[in-house]
C-alpha cells in the first residue's frame, strides 16, 4: 500500500486513525483539467469540537515525553517526505496545478522544516534571572497547548508544515484545516506521514471543512493558538475573534509587493528577476511582485525584454507538459484576476503582453504605462500579472514602494548602496537586494507588517519557540519564605 493510497483516506478525516466524517464527502478536482481527482471527507463544527478536546488531553502527555523522543518523530518524518517525494509531487501538480520544480521545492522544504522542527524539541528553552530576593528566578518556555493551523491553497505543503512540524515539535497538539481545494498535498500528505512517523494518536488531527470547520477550529476553548495563512480580508476576522477570546494569531496575509530597479541595472537580468516574481505559480504566492518600479532611463528596455519574457512563458497543464505557468485555481480566482486586468487597460493602460486566457490559463500579463491608481497596481492581483510604473529619483522610488497598506516583500534590483537606503526608509518585513520578492527558507524568519500581518512568526527558532509556546516565571528558595501575615 503506498502512502497516498485513497483506500486509507477517502471519505474519512483523520485523528491518528481514519475516521469517516460527519459532514458528508467532496470531490478535489483538478484544475487543469476539471477531472475529480478524490473524494474526501468533510469535517463538520462537530468534528472540529472533538478534535480540540481530544488533541487538549493528547497534548498533555506529549509535553512530558522526552526531548528525545518527539525529536524522532520529526526526523522520521523529514525522511519519509524525502522517500515519497515523487508521489506527494504528483498531487501538488495535479490539486494545486503547480509545475513539477516547485512541486518539488515544497518536498524538499517540508523535509527541511521537519529537520529544522526536530532541533527545537532540544533546543534552550530559559533564561536565568536576576532577583533581589534570595532564591533562583527562572523563565523558561511550555507549550501553548492546542495549535489551529488554517493553510491556504497556493503552497498548501510548506504552509501547512511550516505551522504543524514546529509546533507538535515544542510539544504541542495540532487542528490543521487546509484548503479543500488542496487538502490530499495539504492534509492527507501531512497526516500520513506524521502516521508512518509514529506521532502518537490524538496529537494531528486533519478537518477539511468550510467557513463553519474554520470558525470552530478558532473559537473552540482549547485552542490558544491560531496560525493562518491566507488573504487580508480573512485574517482581519480571525484577528478581532481571536482577540475578543484572549487567544494568540499568527497572521501572515497578502502583499502587493515592489521590485525597485535602479538606473544602471542590468535589464537583461532584472527582466528574469521580474519575471520570476510575477508569474512564478501564475503569481499566486503572497510575495509575488505586484507593482515594478522601474528608473525611467531604463524603463523601456525593461518593458520590452519582460514583455518579450512574457510572451515566450509556456502556459499549460503541468501534468502532461513542459510549462513554466498552469492554471489558475478556479474559476472565480480567474475572473478576479481577468477584471482587475480589463479594469486596468480601461483606465489607461497599455497592454505589453498577455491579458487573455483559455479556460484557467491565464497567459502572463505585462502591463505599461501604468500609474499607482490603476486597479491592478493598487490592488493585491494573485495573478500572473506585472503591472509597471516608471520613477524619477530615489525619492519617488521610496514614496511608491511605501505607499501601501501592505509591508510584506520588497526587492531592489541594482546599486547596493542606493538599494540600502531604500530599504531602510520602507517599512516592510522581509527585503532583498539584488533579488526578486519571492523568497523563503525554513531557517529564517518569516511574516509582513500592516495589512500582511502581525509580524515574523514563522520560520527560525526564535520566531517558532515565541509562536508556539508560553513563557512561564518560576522561583525557587531553599526555606518557606517569610512574611509579615
Amino acid at each position: 500500500m503506498t502512502l497516498l493510497d485513497p483506500a486509507l483516506w477517502t471519505g474519512k478525516i483523520f485523528d491518528g486513525t481514519w475516521n469517516t466524517a460527519t459532514a458528508g464527502t467532496y470531490d478535489v478536482v483538478e484544475p487543469a483539467t476539471g477531472a475529480t481527482l478524490a473524494s474526501l471527507g468533510q469535517a463538520g463544527a462537530d468534528d472540529a469540537a472533538r478534535a480540540a478536546a481530544t488533541a487538549a488531553t493528547a497534548q498533555r502527555d506529549w509535553a512530558t515525553r522526552p526531548y528525545e523522543e518527539r525529536a524522532a518523530v520529526l526526523r522520521r518524518a523529514g525522511a519519509l517526505f524525502e522517500q515519497h517525494a515523487e508521489q506527494i509531487q504528483d498531487w501538488i501538480v495535479r490539486e494545486a496545478g503547480s509545475i513539477p520544480p516547485k512541486a518539488e521545492l515544497e518536498t524538499h522544504f517540508a523535509a527541511s522544516l521537519c529537520y529544522e522542527a526536530a532541533a527545537l524539541a532540544s533546543h534552550p528553552q530559559g533564561l536565568v534571572l536576576p532577583s533581589s530576593q534570595p532564591r533562583w528566578s527562572l523563565a523558561r518556555r511550555r507549550p501553548a497547548g492546542v495549535v489551529s493551523v488554517i493553510a491556504p491553497f497556493n503552497f498548501p505543503l510548506i504552509l501547512s508544515m511550516r505551522s504543524v512540524a514546529p509546533a507538535l515539535a515544542l510539544g504541542n497538539a495540532v487542528l490543521l484545516k487546509p484548503d479543500p481545494r488542496t487538502a490530499v498535498c495539504g492534509g492527507v500528505a501531512v497526516a500520513r506521514i506524521f502516521q508512518e512517523a509514529g506521532l502518537p494518536e490524538g496529537l494531528l488531527h486533519l478537518l477539511p471543512g468550510g467557513a463553519d470547520v474554520g470558525a470552530a477550529v478558532i473559537t473552540a476553548p482549547e485552542v490558544r493558538v491560531v496560525s493562518f495563512t491566507g488573504s487580508t480580508a480573512a485574517g482581519r476576522k480571525i484577528g478581532e475573534t481571536c482577540g475578543r477570546l484572549l487567544k494568540r494569531a499568527h497572521l501572515e496575509l497578502g502583499g502587493n509587493n515592489a521590485l525597485i530597479v535602479l538606473p544602471g541595472a542590468d535589464i537583461a537580468k532584472a527582466a528574469s528577476a521580474g519575471a520570476w516574481g510575477s508569474f512564478l505559480h501564475q503569481g499566486q504566492i503572497c510575495m509575488t511582485t505586484g507593482r515594478h518600479l522601474v528608473h525611467h532611463s531604463v524603463h523601456d528596455e525593461y518593458v520590452d525584454a519582460l514583455a518579450d519574457k512574457a510572451d515566450k512563458l509556456p502556459v499549460g497543464d503541468p501534468a502532461t507538459g513542459h510549462v513554466a505557468l498552469g492554471p489558475i485555481i478556479d474559476q472565480r480566482q480567474l475572473a478576479g484576476i481577468d477584471a482587475l486586468v480589463r479594469a486596468t487597460v480601461t483606465a489607461g493602460a497599455r497592454l505589453a503582453a498577455g491579458g487573455t486566457h483559455e479556460g484557467l490559463f491565464y497567459r502572463p500579463t505585462v502591463l505599461a504605462e501604468v500609474t499607482p491608481s490603476m486597479p491592478a497596481y493598487a490592488q493585491e492581483v494573485f495573478g500572473p500579472v506585472a503591472p509597471v510604473v516608471p520613477f524619477g529619483t530615489v525619492e519617488e522610488a521610496i514614496a511608491l514602494a511605501a505607499d501601501s497598506e501592505y509591508g510584506l516583500s520588497l526587492g531592489i534590483l541594482g546599486d547596493v548602496g542606493q538599494a540600502m537606503r531604500i530599504a531602510d526608509a520602507i517599512p516592510t518585513g522581509l527585503v532583498h537586494i539584488n533579488d526578486q520578492t519571492v523568497n523563503d527558507e525554513p531557517v529564517v524568519p518569516f511574516g509582513g507588517l500592516a495589512a500582511s500581518g502581525n509580524g515574523s512568526r514563522f520560520g527560525g527558532p526564535d520566531a517558532n519557540i515565541d509562536a508556539f509556546t508560553e513563557t512561564q516565571w518560576v522561583t525557587m528558595r531553599g526555606d518557606i519564605a517569610p512574611h509579615p501575615f
